[in-house]
């Protein structure tokens, strides 16, 4: 079977019945081999359906005489792809939209209700037509023009006033998430976030300068057609442009001259500032990104403890540090917030603590509708409980850095401001003492925070703390 619709809508079933969106998709491209067009078709369908859920669901509420949650699920999932393909993919003619969505339904148990699929398609396409247009979103919330849209900014939804539900169902967030990035940045910036966040995502590398250089990396990658570009203030980072197929085969990949890291997580690398020589103890290291980065920056010399819990995580850090050639990390498994033993043993530590991540929602297309107001609050005692015993760890006069991929206050600057009115021994160490690649996403309170839209990268908050040279 090579039909990318027909994989699509097997790839969400699995979705809606709990499996991960990107679990689902590579178990269903691992089975069939598909042109590299089909393959890209398939997940773009995988994951713009799961991301663009709520919109879909709402198009069907207001469209259909029964609601979205009363239809039959594979039914609602062969509707959200043929509505996902009319109102997001501007290249597919909404004829063959229309007509393989009929057919999927005919080949999936549904051939008595093809002519009410084809009607709802056909009523959002007549209802576009009336506006002026089927793709696109409606026009920008914080749009001051007077001037009627243009006809790729009209649709079909019906939006409701309440700037909390109308975001939310445009762009496709749950409301609390909409609430959460409102009361930070206010309507204008809030939409510029959501619009950003259901972007596919860009692949970065860090380029590892133990075995190469950015320009070796740039010349190899270039020879081999792909195009890079490099990142503003990050000296390890190349961006690549466009589609590069497979990672493994990228030139440079089995010689282990980069890694696949994000420009934000490697900020993080930056801030914590690695010496060589140093002991460093990387209390939740899985799957490595930022344990590799250390080993990097201090030479590979010295000693990183990366302790993390799930050992099947650990064993892919495993991997790449041998594929980096990395010689200095030494793995520990199990709860770091039930470790003695390194007790004032570090120079530095790092906690990249487990969180929502809710800056990095773009790279996972369900990650909006799995986490809620009741994760992040016992997200946010796991963080507050993993500060307090991970700074025990810390030699007086060392360094923490607390880094998180959320845009979430409970988990970010009220579990800081929490642990330093505990903690008189502790204080932030702003960016002005020292010149690093984080200085430029400074706040005036001393942290650090990567907003998307802003920057271009993934969503990121980290700080600076120092152990007074007393507090023994």
């Amino acid at each position: 079977m090579t039909n990318p619709r027909q994989l699509a809508f097997i790839a969400l079933r699995d979705v809606h019945k709990g499996a991960y969106a990107d679990v689902a998709l590579d178990r269903v491209l691992q089975k069939f081999s598909l042109a590299d067009n089909d393959r890209r078709l398939l997940t773009e369908l995988v994951y713009g359906s799961v991301r663009r859920q709520r919109t879909l669901d709402t198009l069907i509420d207001q469209l259909a005489k029964k609601k979205s949650h009363q239809q039959p699920q594979d039914l609602r999932t062969i509707l959200h792809l043929g509505f996902y393909q009319l109102r997001y993919q501007e290249r597919i003619p909404a004829s063959a939209a229309v007509n393989t969505t009929v057919q999927l339904a005919k080949e999936n148990g549904f051939s008595g209700l093809t002519g009410f699929v084809n009607g709802l398609l056909r009523q959002y396409l007549r209802k576009a037509g009336e506006a002026g247009g089927a793709g696109g979103e409606n026009t920008p919330l914080s749009s001051s023009s007077s001037s009627p849209p243009s006809s790729l900014h009209t649709n079909p939804l019906q939006l409701p006033e309440n700037p909390v539900e109308r975001l939310g169902i445009l762009h496709s967030f749950p409301d609390w998430i909409i609430q959460v990035w409102l009361e930070q940045l206010g309507l204008v910036e809030t939409e510029q976030l959501c619009e950003w966040m259901n972007q596919s995502p860009t692949i970065d590398l860090r380029i590892n300068p133990l075995r190469t250089s950015i320009e070796e990396v740039e010349a190899a990658l270039q020879s081999a057609g792909i195009l890079v570009r490099r990142i503003p203030r990050l000296p390890q980072a190349l961006r690549l442009i466009g589609s590069a197929g497979s990672i493994q085969k990228l030139p440079g990949f089995k010689e282990g001259w980069w890694t696949v890291q994000d420009g934000s997580a490697q900020l993080v690398g930056h801030l914590l500032d690695p010496q060589p020589g140093e002991v460093i103890i990387d209390a939740c290291a899985a799957p490595g990104g930022k344990t590799t980065h250390i080993a990097e920056l201090m030479a590979d010399k010295g000693k990183i403890w990366a302790c993390d819990r799930t050992p099947s995580r650990l064993r892919k850090l495993q991997e790449n540090s041998q594929r980096l050639n990395l010689q200095s990390i030494q793995i520990y498994t199990g709860d770091s917030r039930h470790f003695n033993q390194f007790q004032n043993t570090a120079d530095r530590v790092l906690l990249d603590a487990p969180c929502s991540g809710l800056g990095t929602m773009h790279r996972h297309a369900d990650a909006r509708w799995r986490q809620t107001p009741e994760s992040v609050r016992e997200l946010s005692v796991l963080q507050k409980e993993l500060l307090t015993h991970t700074s025990t760890f810390v030699k007086p006069g060392g360094v923490l850095v607390y880094a998180t991929c959320t845009l979430h206050p409970a988990e970010n600057e009220e579990i800081i401001s929490a642990f330093l009115a505990e903690s008189p021994h502790w204080q932030i160490e702003s960016p002005s003492g020292f010149e690093l690649p984080a200085s430029a996403y400074s706040t005036t309170q001393g942290w650090f925070k990567v907003w998307p839209h802003r920057q271009d990268m993934d969503g990121f908050f980290m700080v600076r703390l120092r152990k007074t040279n007393n507090s023994e």
